[in-house]
């Protein structure tokens, strides 16, 4: 508690230092790097095939143990966290964690991660629709995990200079119904405010923490939030320009959007990591994300594989760019 404490305060200060610098690139754009798109999409729709991966299901177990056999044979050292956790309605809920350390005997470390369940509610669904007909979350959900996945792939062949660290958060979206007149944060993202008090290694530490979620539309457009900004504007600043100097600044764009609740929130104030999200955030339908978001319209055919080719290219630089 003491060490976590440290951090905390210590996150207090690099904030303020950290919002006062201006990030340069020195990224070397000649260098190819290479996200395959397809394999990315492969493993989106093998996650939605397992149908809804809510917790205390058939469809979770079976993706946890398909996650967990693919950071495997992809090298990573995996670690699974097993734990109850309680819903916003008192329902108990199994909660599995799966982590995937790279080169740990790297001092210098990077952690990615993305929540890998589905929602337990299709609040948003139309009128006329069975909102407790839980969603099949491809692209909330199962888009980010892909990305990662693919990633994983491509940095057990090329090493970058820094460990890394992916971890498949559960139990984010079982949030409380957008329809009920009822609103805790803690409600959500159980699956790392969980980690946080209890990571997988002894008072584990990274450089920053990058999330990744609804990174799968045709046409989405990832936006600034506020809550990255304020966390680690240095690193929203490095990645966005990477995007751009990429050929992909029709997604990372230099609109900003208002806070955003999310994994990185929670890992950025409890377990002192200083965090950002890359998630798309704008949409003119008076609805925060998607337009199928928290609906049953939410499966493969939503994704689209340039999307996930932007947004893969753009992290795996970022990654092989850090010295």
């Amino acid at each position: 508690m003491a060490f976590r404490l440290l951090k905390i305060f210590t996150l207090l200060f690099v904030l303020i230092f950290f919002d006062s610098c201006q990030y340069s690139s020195d990224c070397d754009f000649t260098s190819v790097v290479y996200f395959d798109a397809d394999s990315a999409y492969s493993y989106i729709e093998k996650q939605v095939n397992f149908g809804s991966r809510i917790p205390n299901s058939d469809a979770q177990e079976q993706c946890a143990f398909y996650l967990q056999n693919k950071l495997e044979s992809f090298g990573a050292n995996v670690i699974i966290q097993n734990a109850n956790v309680t819903r916003f309605d008192g329902e108990n809920l199994k909660m599995i964690n799966i982590i995937g350390q790279y080169y740990p005997e790297k001092e210098r470390r990077i952690l990615l991660f993305a929540h890998w369940d589905s929602r337990y509610f299709a609040d948003m669904a139309p009128e006329g629709e069975d909102k407790f007909i839980p969603v099949t979350g491809a692209n909330d959900g199962a888009s980010g995990v892909g990305v990662l996945l693919e990633i994983a792939r491509q940095i057990e062949i090329k090493e970058p200079n820094v460990g890394i660290d992916i971890i498949f958060f559960d139990a984010e979206d079982q949030g409380q119904p957008l329809y009920l007149d009822i609103y805790d944060e803690k409600a959500w993202c159980l699956g790392s405010q969980f980690w946080c008090e209890n990571p997988h290694v002894e008072n584990y530490d990274a450089l920053f923490g990058i999330s990744l979620d609804m990174v799968g539309t045709k046409d989405a457009v990832f936006q600034r939030d506020d809550n990255s900004r304020y966390f680690n504007n240095s690193v929203v600043k490095k990645m966005w320009e990477i995007g751009q100097k990429l050929g992909h600044e029709e997604y990372f764009v230099e609109n900003l959007s208002k806070p955003i609740l999310h994994d990185h929130v929670f890992v950025s104030q409890l377990a002192g990591i200083r965090s950002i999200m890359i998630i798309d955030n704008e949409n003119s339908k008076n609805i925060p994300y998607f337009d199928m978001w928290h609906t049953h319209n939410d499966d493969i055919s939503g994704i689209d594989k340039n999307t996930l080719k932007a947004v893969g290219e753009t992290v795996l630089t970022f990654l092989y760019c850090e010295k």
